[in-house]
């Protein structure tokens, strides 16, 4: 049977250009292909929509190495 890890995901934890200036695109493509590299896949996510465009949380999923 497999085995699952999970691993909350945050878009506070991609850097940001400054106080004034909030994450863009390629910044947050860059953090979850990394997530995808160590082999996380997102499972769900939400946007928080009355913050900025690009802030979200979700969830990842990996299989369990034995």
């Amino acid at each position: 049977m497999k085995k699952w890890e999970y691993k909350i995901v945050d878009s506070s934890d991609i850097p940001s250009g400054g106080i004034f200036k909030g994450r863009d695109r390629s910044e947050v493509d860059k953090y979850l292909n990394s997530l995808g590299e160590e082999g996380w896949e997102i499972v769900n996510i939400d946007f928080r929509e009355l913050e900025r465009r690009f802030d979200f949380t979700g969830v990842a999923k990996r299989e369990k190495s034995l």
